[in-house]
């Protein structure tokens, strides 16, 4: 879905951590953030105001 190359250097547009890919979601996830970015047609979409709020793991 997302080359390993990209994604390598992908973070969250907020936070600027690393994102990890979530196949099964199609989305890319900032888990500490809360924020999880859709990937469209393969295009992820890295805009704050398409992302999806969710409760945050604590480590």
């Amino acid at each position: 879905m997302i080359d390993p190359k990209l994604l390598a250097i992908l973070v969250c547009p907020m936070t600027r951590v690393p994102l990890r890919l979530d196949e099964a979601a199609g989305e890319l996830v900032a888990d500490r953030a809360g924020l999880a970015y859709p990937i469209r047609d393969g295009v992820p979409i890295l805009l704050i105001e398409a992302a999806r709020e969710f409760t945050p793991v604590e480590d």
